[in-house]
């Protein structure tokens, strides 16, 4: 793999990471309210005076190209600032949220890929049988039905009818203080019901998604001649097609890695789940801009890492790909 196509990737992810940051901080800085006057309100109330004081202490107070200035600088540092409310540098406030999500939202992405490809798969191999109606019909539903309906449906379900999985938190109270294992598994049960509602929207597009690309490829010349040396059907399905099949997949899936971050912050709100979404929601309500940026910051950053982990992936995948620029 050429290291020079590595180091573009970084380099314009960069860029991006830039561009990312320049319009945060433009957009909050448009939106209407005053930061003092939240700061003010935590603390009862306060005088003109006292609210010039909060602004020259956070330095908004100072034209906004100065402000963007500064807050580049702070960033190239790694200093995000300090949160308006919660009174914590906002790298502190992340780093005890963003494990949460980054275990909701990779759950979740696998969750659906290996699912909806398993579908897809299944329902090639027939492509007029019931199971191939069954992933259209699932599809078309999964596709259509919004992320916090699905995750109040199933807490209805599951917290009512069939009480098997929690429905809130990410961690039993009675459990905190048990071995590591009772600990993971107990999370893993926090996790099932969050990460489903996640990954249905997308598992749903990835099962249709992946039979059309294995008709598409059940057709070709190479997968006959597979079949007449008396290739078994299941090494044509798996180790043949779905090889070839899956390159649209990763494509997709790379896409679709921001979508799940921002399907995330319903979700986490939705479960009461302790991830960037949870804390993103809270600080939109208090106008803790410097969270919010902070918040969005990393999410953006997430998202540019995914997409270079695509585009390696895909030439992993493909050898036509290897060593072309």
């Amino acid at each position: 793999m050429s290291g020079s196509f590595l180091l573009r990737r970084v380099f314009y992810g960069l860029l991006l990471m830039l561009g990312v940051v320049v319009l945060n901080f433009l957009l909050i800085r448009m939106a209407p309210g005053d930061p003092a006057v939240v700061i003010a309100g935590e603390m009862g109330g306060a005088t003109e005076e006292m609210l010039e004081s909060i602004r020259e202490e956070y330095g908004l107070n100072k034209p906004v190209l100065v402000q963007l200035g500064i807050y580049i600088g702070n960033v190239v540092r790694f200093d995000l600032g300090e949160s308006f409310f919660f009174n914590q540098p906002v790298t502190t406030l992340i780093g005890h949220r963003i494990g949460p999500t980054i275990l909701l939202v990779v759950t979740a992405q696998l969750m659906s890929i290996l699912l909806g490809v398993f579908l897809g798969v299944i329902a090639a191999r027939k492509p007029n049988g019931p199971m191939s109606a069954f992933v259209s019909v699932f599809a078309t539903i999964g596709y259509a039905v919004p992320v916090f309906w699905t995750g109040i449906m199933l807490i209805i379900l599951f917290a009512s009818v069939l009480p098997v999985f929690p429905v809130e938190g990410m961690q039993s109270v009675k459990l905190r203080d048990a071995n590591v294992l009772v600990k993971a598994l107990d999370v893993a049960h926090h996790l099932v019901l969050p990460a489903f509602t996640l990954a249905i929207i997308y598992l749903a597009q990835y099962a249709r998604l992946s039979r059309a690309s294995m008709l598409e490829v059940l057709g070709s010349d190479y997968i006959r001649t597979a079949r007449a040396k008396g290739a078994s059907e299941r090494s044509v399905l798996f180790r043949h097609a779905l090889r070839n099949a899956a390159l649209p997949i990763l494509t997709v899936a790379g896409l679709q890695f921001g979508n799940l971050i921002s399907g995330a912050l319903l979700v986490e709100t939705v479960f009461n789940w302790p991830g960037m979404g949870r804390l993103a929601f809270d600080s939109i309500l208090r106008r803790d801009y410097p969270t919010i940026m902070g918040v969005l910051f990393f999410a953006s950053f997430m998202v540019v890492v995914a997409n270079i982990l695509t585009d390696l992936s895909y030439r992993l995948a493909d050898p036509r790909l290897r060593g072309k620029g």
